[in-house]
């Protein structure tokens, strides 16, 4: 039996990361960064459901191979493929210098707050019970 702890971490480490780049949307032009961390929570939720299913736990950030260990379990997280598709190129582009610029917006940012914000809802309504 999984340690409720554990999931509730996972939770409250991603919604840190949701929290804190919604805290500054409105007036942060770094929204390079903000998307990152937006890419970080969906990263942990993803993986709070991966620890409180009991599924194979893999220490990578692909949200998509993410999102595939979750639907092995339940395969309604096929919803959140254009989610995942769009976030996981956050992960790389807002951290490290590349030969092409990151150059986000505003509404890039919007979007990937609207991104999370359905793997969240998905994850928390699967994992209500910890």
């Amino acid at each position: 039996m999984v340690d409720s702890r554990l999931i509730r971490e996972w939770i409250g480490k991603a919604d840190e990361d949701f929290n804190f780049a919604s805290s500054v949307i409105e007036d942060s032009p770094y929204y390079a960064q903000l998307c990152f961390h937006y890419q970080q929570a969906a990263e942990k939720y993803l993986k709070a459901f991966i620890v409180a299913e009991e599924l194979e736990f893999q220490k990578i950030h692909d949200l998509l191979e993410l999102l595939n260990i979750c639907r092995s379990k339940e395969p309604l997280f096929s919803k959140l493929e254009n989610d995942c598709i769009y976030l996981n190129r956050f992960y790389i582009d807002a951290r490290y210098p590349v030969h092409w610029p990151a150059d986000y917006s505003k509404k890039d940012a919007v979007a990937a707050k609207k991104a999370v914000e359905n793997i969240a809802s998905m994850v928390k309504e699967f994992i209500g019970k910890f």
